[in-house]
């Protein structure tokens, strides 16, 4: 499927602006432009290439932007040019320092230290001023993109310790969310932005955020990363390494990193960037390529020499929609996802890039895993198994016609009512979700059930997520491995916190197909106090009983059915010009790509091919 990042809301891209290239002339790194940025300009052997995060033309390069107008490298938690104050490392769960190092964390604050050295691109240090623009934006304006993070933070407290060095504590919001595993989620996903470059902006502005937002702030731009914006068209973007940057010296010795440019070509289709890939043009990418060990001998390799190629961490999804009949019977959803081949999905839709999915919606993979419970699994959890499908559909009085020539016709209700046609809603063109679906939709039909696939272009699919416009929905709830997983992902799929029911302009961020309704007489209060409830225990015994406990009421209920583990990102690369990549047997940094978290060291340790 085609990358889109979705940082906390969901919504809908907005029409292209013109494009200005840009840059030229030498930069701080050493060396000569590419004059206008022809391929032929950048020495193969300093030129990293990188695909998968950048589909159409660059809008802006603004970074109070939403994530989903900002191009490459700014629209994620990407730390090329603007950095976090922390990386997360999705492999041992652990918080490495970049702006600052995380000191302490409980439940009435989290303690990081910004490092004294961390500098902006003039040369002006970054300070606990840089840190409480971004992340109290949303006080002053509503509208910030990361106006989500006051709902966790009452404030930001700075003292001053030894060496001159700033500590800040952000301090846990209890009349509001009081969690703070969220904020330990936006400490290594908010970039840190200059105050004083973006408060002059809004005093020119005329304290305006909107007309700010709306700037490209794509000419020579004041950064704290390692690379600036270089040059860009529709055709690519390059960044450019920066030899100045305060990070070679406080976190690589005096290293710089290896490429001196870092280059994202903008393709239309997954094709075209596997094609590049197998040829050596490209680096690394995050596009899924079907049959990954057929392009083994071009060249291309993953985390893995072997199935499944990628580690898990997310769990692409069928989001029902739990207001409409039948999806509001909890023995229908049952019955779904036991008539679905997750096999097949297995094995034909993802090429076999996943471990079987389990029950629930803890993965028994990685860091999360020892949340699982199989005993629970058995006890609670639907697996395939079209005939108990049929079994449990008639148990709860549903029947389903079918035509002379043996295929399905339609289903009738307990009160003998025929049930209209459901609709799988998925974004057209996504390759590995419509092969989900269509799996899906066959064990469906095969079941009884009267279910069809819904393709749509993703500028329908995106706004019907929030607005519950959807009988079932392709969703791919936490998409991202966090330090707040599994709860994150409970979180997106049930909480009630903030229902509404479908209609007008009603939408919902998370549990987007409204389970659980607190004006229901059916309501389970004891969902939302556990969603409550896990972020602030500090003892293992007690979120092992807890996610225990949740997991079970998810199984019950089914709200959603999970049909794979799939990786955060997909994780492919070549040697052909770049080598030391990280793999399983060399686990330096995460199987992400570059740019992203703590995988951006991989910069670093990068060696050109001989």
């Amino acid at each position: 499927m085609k990358c889109v990042t979705v940082l906390k809301r969901l919504v809908v891209g907005a029409a292209l602006l013109g494009l200005v290239s840009c840059g030229g002339g030498k930069d701080s790194g050493g060396g000569e432009t590419a004059g206008g940025g022809s391929e032929s300009g950048f020495a193969r052997g300093k030129t990293l290439y990188l695909a998968g995060s950048q589909w159409g033309d660059p809008n802006t390069f603004n970074p109070l932007a939403e994530s989903w107008q900002a191009a490459w490298p700014v629209n994620d938690k990407f730390n090329l040019m603007y950095e976090t104050i922390l990386s997360y490392n999705s492999l041992d769960g652990k918080f490495e320092p970049l702006l600052g190092t995380l000191v302490s964390r409980d439940n009435d604050k989290v303690v990081v230290d910004l490092n004294p050295n961390a500098k902006w691109s003039d040369g002006q240090p970054v300070t606990s001023a840089d840190v409480k623009f971004v992340f109290e934006l949303g006080r002053r304006f509503p509208g910030a993109a990361t106006a989500f993070a006051i709902d966790f933070i009452s404030g930001i407290k700075v003292e001053t310790i030894d060496g001159g060095v700033e500590r800040l504590s952000f301090m846990v919001d209890k009349t509001k969310r009081n969690n703070p595993l969220v904020i330990l989620d936006h400490l290594q996903a908010i970039r840190i932005v200059p105050a004083h470059v973006f408060e002059k902006l809004l005093a020119d502005n005329g304290n305006d955020l909107g007309a700010v937002q709306k700037l490209k702030i794509d000419k020579d731009p004041v950064i704290s990363g390692p690379y600036n914006i270089e040059h860009y068209s529709n055709e690519r973007i390059v960044i450019r390494r920066r030899g100045d940057y305060w990070g070679n010296e406080a976190l690589y010795g005096g290293k710089l990193p290896a490429p001196e440019y870092i280059i994202h070509p903008i393709y239309k289709n997954n094709d075209h960037f596997a094609i590049a890939l197998q040829k050596g043009d490209i680096d690394a990418s995050q596009t899924f390529m079907p049959r990954i060990w057929l392009k083994k001998k071009d060249g291309v390799s993953t985390w893995y020499d072997d199935a499944p190629y990628f580690v898990p961490g997310a769990m692409p999804m069928l989001l029902i929609n739990t207001t409409k009949a039948p999806l509001n019977d909890p023995q229908f959803r049952r019955a779904m996802a036991a008539a679905i081949s997750y096999a097949d999905i297995k094995e034909l839709a993802v090429s076999g890039y996943a471990p079987d999915v389990q029950p629930g919606l803890i993965m028994n993979q990685g860091l999360e895993g020892k949340y699982f419970n199989a005993e629970d699994a058995k006890e609670f959890g639907v697996t395939c198994d079209p005939e108990n499908a049929k079994k449990i559909l008639a148990a709860a009085g549903y029947k389903s016609v079918f035509k002379s020539d043996g295929s399905l016709d339609y289903m009738t209700d307990k009160a003998g009512n025929k049930l209209p046609t459901m609709s799988i809603t998925v974004p057209a063109g996504w390759s590995d979700w419509e092969a989900m679906v269509k799996i899906a939709e066959k064990g469906f039909r095969a079941a009884g059930m009267d279910i069809r696939e819904g393709p749509v272009d993703a500028s329908l699919y995106w706004p019907a997520l929030p607005s519950g416009n959807f009988d079932l929905i392709m969703h791919k709830p936490a998409a991202s491995v966090t330090p707040s997983l599994p709860w994150n992902r409970f979180e997106s799929v049930m909480s009630s916190r903030n229902w509404v029911p479908v209609g007008g302009d009603n939408k919902m961020n998370e549990n987007q197909g409204r389970y659980n309704s607190p004006k229901d007489k059916g309501y389970n209060p004891k969902v939302d106090e556990l969603l409550k409830k896990i972020p602030t225990l500090e003892k293992e015994e007690d979120l092992a009983v807890a996610y225990r406990e949740l997991n079970r009421i998810f199984m019950k209920d089914q709200p959603s059915i999970p049909l794979c583990y799939l990786p955060e990102q997909f994780y492919e690369f070549s040697s052909k010009a770049w080598t030391n990549w990280p793999t399983s047997a060399n686990p330096y940094a995460p199987p992400l790509l570059p740019m992203v978290g703590a995988s951006t060291k991989i910069l670093w340790g990068l060696q050109p091919a001989k």
